[in-house]
C-alpha cells in the first residue's frame, strides 16, 4: 500500500528448520572432538613457520574468530539422528551467520510463490515486482577490516567468510594474496629502475646522441614548415629512454612471467587450504543443486513460448512438465532456434563495439597527426610539438576508456540477458566473458598501437605514407617508441585507478545512497517522522545499494593484472603503483561491502571459477607480448647485433651512426622541402632512422643486409624468449604442488580420525544406556529417560511439547 510506505517482512528460521535444512543441504559442522593440529613437514619447516608467525603477529587482526591456520575442527555433515556427535552448546549460535542466511535463502528459493503470476521462488517474485528486494541484515564487521587505519594488517578471512559466505571470502583471500605478491615484484621493479638511473651516464648510444660534435643532421619531421634538425636536440628523450630500455628490463620480464606462474600456483594452494579449513571439499552436489534453479527470465521465456504454441496445450504442458518446486524437467525447453536471434545479436553487437574501439583509436591517431602538423606551422609551439601531442592524446584515450568501460559493462549485461541463460552460474560466466573481451580491447588497444604499430608504416624520405593525402603517418621519437609506451601505460593505468576508485567506487555510491535517502524521506512524509529518528536496521539496509555481484571487483583487478604483466618490459614501476592502489583497494572494497551495499546472500563455492582461467590466459599472453616489446619496440636486439657483429672493438661506440641511413635531399618531392631553413650551409644529405641502402648504392633506399639480420635476430629472440620462459613456468608449476603436503596428508588421516571418533561416541552412548539397566531391575524408567534425552532433537516422543515446533517447520 502506497499510503503505508515500505512494508518489511522479517524471516526467522527456528532451530527445527535450521536442523532440517542443514541435514538436507549436507552442511558440515564441527564435532565434539577437540581441534587437532595440522603438522608441518619437518623440523626446519616448523621452526620457519613459528618464526614467521611471531614476526607477523603485529599484522594479525585482533578479532576473536581469527583462527589459527594450523588448527582445525573435525567436521561431519549435520544429521538430526546423530546429535550426540556435535558440540551444541547454544542452538542460537551453533550455525554461523552465513549458514543461517544461506539456509533461509534456499528455503525461499523453492517455497515462496504467487499463484496469481504462477511464479515460484523469491527470485521470481522479485523479478515480477511482487517484492522489491530480499536481503539479510548487516551486523558489525568494520573495526579490524574496513578501516583505512588497519591497511597494514592481514584480513580476517575466516570472519569475512562467516559473515558473507565462501564466495566473497575467496575473493578477498585472492585479493589479499595478489596484493602481497606485488611486494616482491615492486621491489625488483624499483631496483631495475634504479639500475637504469645509475647507468645512464655510462650508456654510450645516449651519449653519442647528446654529443653536439657528431652533428647528425636529420630529415624534416613534416613537410614544408619543418626544418632539418640536429639529433643532439633529442638528448633528453634518449637519456630518459635508457631508464626503461636497458638489459635489466629483459631480466625483469622473465621474472614477471615466472612471478605470474608462482602467483597462480600459490593461489591454487591457498584455495585448497581454505577449502579444507572451510569444509568445501565435496560440495559438487551443492553446485549441482544450484544448477537446478532456473532464472525467472528463463522461466518467463519458456512460458511465453508455450503460450504461443497453443493456449490449450500450454496449460497441459505447464501442469505436467512443471514440478512442485516450480522447475522444469532437465530437458532444455529453449532450443537453438529460440536462442538464435539472441546469439546473432550478440555476435553483431560485439563485432560492432570492437570496431568502434578501433575506430576511436584511429581517430586519436588522426588527431595526433593533424595536431602535430598544425602546431609545426607556428614557431612558438614547434619546439614542444611531441610533448603536447603525446600528453593530450593520452588524456583523450583515458577519458574514452573510462566512458566506454561503463557503456560496455551495461551492454555486456544486456546482451547476456537476451541470450536467456538457464541458470545464474551460466549467466554469470557468459557475462564475464563478454565484459572481459570488450574491456580488454578497450583498455589495451591504444597501448598495443604504440607498442607494435606506431612508426612501422611511415615510409622513408621521398616516399612517405600519407593519411588523407596531406598528413604523414607519425613516427617514433628518436630514442624509440618505448618511452612513449611507458608514458601511455602509466597515465592510463594511474588514471583508471585514481578516477575509478575515487569517483566511481566512492562518489557514485554515496550520491545514490543520498538520493535514495531523500526519496524515502519524501515518500514517508510527516507521519513517519518519529520513526525516522530511530530507524531499524532493515530501514538502514534498505537505503543501501543492492548487491550486484563480484564481477566489477574482479574485472578491475584483472585489467590491472594485465597492466602489470603484459607490458612490464616498458614500465618496471607498474607493480609499485598497483601495490599502492591495492593497499587502499582492499579496505575500500571492505568498506563498500560493509557500509555501502546491502548484505548479500551467502553463497558456497570451492574456487573463483572462470576468473582463474582468465588470469592464466593473461599470464601466458604476457610472455608473448613482452617478448615482442623487447624484440620490436626497444633497441635491445639492434644493440646486441651491432655489438657482436658490426662493432670494431666489441662496444656500442658508433651504434647511433650505424642505425641512421642517408637520404639525398635533392630527391625530396616538389613542395615538401623546408621553407626558410635556418641551416647556413647547404644540406646535401640528411639522416633518418632505418636500415636502408645509401643513395650512392646500386639499389638506393632498399632494405640493407643489416635490416634483415636484425629482423632475423628479433624473431629468433621472440622464439627463444617465449620457449625459455614457458619452460621455466612449466618447471615452476611442476615443482610447486597444487595441494600443500600437510593438507593432503591430513585429508587422508581425517577419515581414520572420523571413524575412531564415531566408534568412541557410539561406545559411550551404548555404555550410558546399558549401565542403569545392569545396576538395578527398577532402572528401566531411568534408562528410558536417558535414552529419550539422547534422542535426536526434532524427533520428539508422541505427546511431547516439541511437537508444537512443527508450525515453524511447515512455515
Amino acid at each position: 500500500s502506497k499510503s503505508q510506505g515500505s512494508v518489511f517482512v522479517r524471516i526467522h528460521a527456528p532451530w527445527q528448520v535450521l536442523a532440517r535444512e542443514a541435514e538436507f543441504l549436507k552442511i558440515k559442522v564441527p564435532t565434539k572432538k577437540e581441534m587437532y593440529e595440522i603438522k608441518a613437514g619437518g623440523s626446519i619447516a616448523k621452526k620457519f613457520s613459528a618464526a614467521l608467525q611471531k614476526l607477523s603477529s603485529p599484522l594479525q587482526p585482533r578479532v576473536p574468530e581469527h583462527s589459527n591456520n594450523k588448527m582445525k575442527n573435525l567436521s561431519y555433515p549435520f544429521s538430526r539422528e546423530k546429535m550426540y556427535l556435535y558440540n551444541i552448546q547454544e542452538k542460537d549460535t551453533f550455525f554461523d551467520n552465513a549458514t543461517r542466511s544461506r539456509i533461509v535463502h534456499e528455503i525461499l528459493k523453492r517455497t515462496a510463490c504467487s499463484r496469481a503470476n504462477n511464479t515460484m521462488g523469491i527470485n521470481s517474485l522479485i523479478a515480477n515486482n511482487i517484492y522489491e528486494a530480499a536481503y539479510p541484515l548487516h551486523d558489525l564487521l568494520y573495526q579490524e577490516w574496513a578501516r583505512y587505519g588497519v591497511f597494514y594488517k592481514f584480513q580476517p578471512i575466516d570472519l569475512i567468510r562467516k559473515y558473507f559466505g565462501e564466495k566473497i571470502g575467496l575473493y578477498f583471500a585472492w585479493l589479499g594474496l595478489y596484493t602481497s605478491f606485488l611486494i616482491p615484484s615492486s621491489v625488483i621493479g624499483v631496483i631495475v629502475f634504479l639500475y637504469g638511473c645509475a647507468t645512464i651516464e655510462e650508456d654510450i648510444p645516449s651519449r653519442e646522441m647528446c654529443d653536439q660534435q657528431n652533428a647528425f643532421i636529420m630529415c624534416p619531421l613534416c613537410d614544408k614548415s619543418c626544418d632539418y634538425w640536429n639529433l643532439s636536440s633529442a638528448c633528453g628523450t634518449a637519456r630518459a629512454s635508457h631508464l626503461f630500455d636497458n638489459p635489466a628490463t629483459v631480466f625483469f620480464s622473465i621474472f614477471m612471467a615466472l612471478w605470474a606462474t608462482m602467483f597462480l600456483e600459490n593461489w591454487k594452494r591457498l584455495q585448497m587450504r581454505l577449502g579444507y579449513f572451510w569444509d568445501l571439499t565435496g560440495i559438487e552436489e551443492e553446485e549441482e543443486r544450484a544448477q537446478e534453479h532456473s532464472r525467472p527470465e528463463y522461466e518467463t521465456k519458456v512460458r511465453e513460448k508455450m503460450l504461443k504454441e497453443s493456449n490449450k496445450s500450454a496449460v497441459q504442458k505447464l501442469e505436467t512438465n512443471t514440478t512442485e518446486s516450480g522447475h522444469e524437467d532437465d530437458e532444455d525447453k529453449l532450443t537453438w532456434k529460440d536462442r538464435f536471434p539472441g546469439y546473432l545479436m550478440n555476435f553483431a553487437s560485439i563485432l560492432f563495439m570492437i570496431a568502434l574501439t578501433f575506430s576511436i583509436v584511429f581517430g586519436v591517431i588522426v588527431y595526433r597527426i593533424t595536431t602535430a602538423a598544425a602546431l609545426s606551422l607556428n614557431k612558438a609551439t614547434r619546439s614542444n610539438v611531441r610533448v603536447t601531442v603525446t600528453a593530450t592524446a593520452v588524456i583523450i584515450n583515458l577519458v574514452v576508456i573510462l566512458i566506454l568501460d561503463e557503456i560496455y559493462g551495461a551492454v555486456a549485461k544486456w546482451l547476456t540477458k537476451i541470450e536467456v541463460p538457464k541458470t545464474e552460474q551460466t549467466f554469470e560466466e557468459r557475462l564475464i566473458l563478454k565484459a572481459f573481451l570488450l574491456k580488454f580491447v578497450n583498455a589495451y588497444s591504444p597501448i598495443f598501437y604504440v607498442a607494435f604499430f606506431k612508426g612501422r608504416f611511415v615510409g622513408r624520405p621521398g616516399s612517405y605514407v600519407y593519411v588523407f593525402d596531406g598528413y604523414r603517418m607519425e613516427e617514433c621519437a628518436p630514442g624509440g617508441c618505448l618511452m612513449e609506451l611507458c608514458i601511455q601505460l602509466s597515465i592510463i593505468m594511474l588514471g583508471k585507478q585514481l578516477i575509478q576508485n575515487n569517483i566511481f567506487e566512492i562518489g557514485v555510491p554515496k550520491l545514490k545512497k543520498l538520493f535514495r535517502k531523500l526519496k524515502d524521506e519524501t515518500e514517508a512524509g510527516e507521519t513517519d517522522s518519529a520513526h525516522s529518528k530511530h530507524p531499524e536496521q532493515w530501514d538502514l539496509d534498505y537505503s543501501l545499494e543492492p548487491y550486484t555481484g563480484l564481477t566489477p571487483e574482479y574485472m578491475e583487478m584483472i585489467i590491472q593484472f594485465g597492466f602489470v604483466t603484459l607490458f612490464v618490459a616498458s614500465f618496471p614501476l607498474a607493480p609499485v603503483f598497483a601495490l599502492l592502489n591495492n593497499v587502499i583497494e582492499v579496505r575500500l572494497d571492505a568498506k563498500k561491502f560493509v557500509t555501502e551495499l546491502r548484505r548479500p546472500d551467502a553463497v558456497r563455492t570451492k574456487d573463483i571459477g572462470i576468473w582463474f582461467d582468465i588470469l592464466s590466459g593473461i599470464g601466458k599472453f604476457s610472455v608473448i607480448s613482452n617478448a615482442f616489446v623487447i624484440a620490436i619496440t626497444s633497441d635491445f636486439i639492434p644493440r646486441l647485433v651491432y655489438q657482436y657483429s658490426y662493432s670494431h672493438n666489441g662496444t656500442l661506440h658508433g651504434f647511433v651512426n650505424h642505425t641512421l641511413s642517408f637520404f639525398n635531399v635533392s630527391q625530396l618531392k616538389e613542395g615538401t622541402q623546408p621553407e626558410n631553413s635556418q641551416f647556413d650551409q647547404e644540406v646535401q644529405f640528411c639522416r633518418f632512422k632505418d636500415y636502408r641502402e645509401p643513395p650512392w648504392a646500386p639499389n638506393p633506399y632498399e632494405f640493407s643486409k643489416q635490416y634483415w639480420f636484425v629482423l632475423s635476430a628479433r624473431l629468433a629472440f621472440v622464439i627463444i624468449f617465449q620457449n625459455l620462459v614457458m619452460f621455466l613456468s612449466v618447471l615452476v608449476d611442476w615443482m610447486i604442488p597444487d595441494i600443500p603436503t600437510d593438507i593432503s596428508d591430513q585429508i587422508k588421516k581425517e577419515k581414520s580420525l572420523l571413524v575412531d571418533f564415531f566408534l568412541k561416541e557410539e561406545h559411550e552412548k551404548l555404555k550410558l544406556m546399558d549401565e542403569p539397566a545392569l545396576r538395578s531391575p527398577g532402572g528401566g524408567d531411568r534408562s528410558r529417560s536417558r535414552a529419550a534425552s539422547s534422542a535426536p532433537s526434532g524427533q520428539s516422543q508422541p505427546g511431547s511439547v516439541m511437537s508444537s515446533g512443527s508450525q515453524h517447520t511447515n512455515v
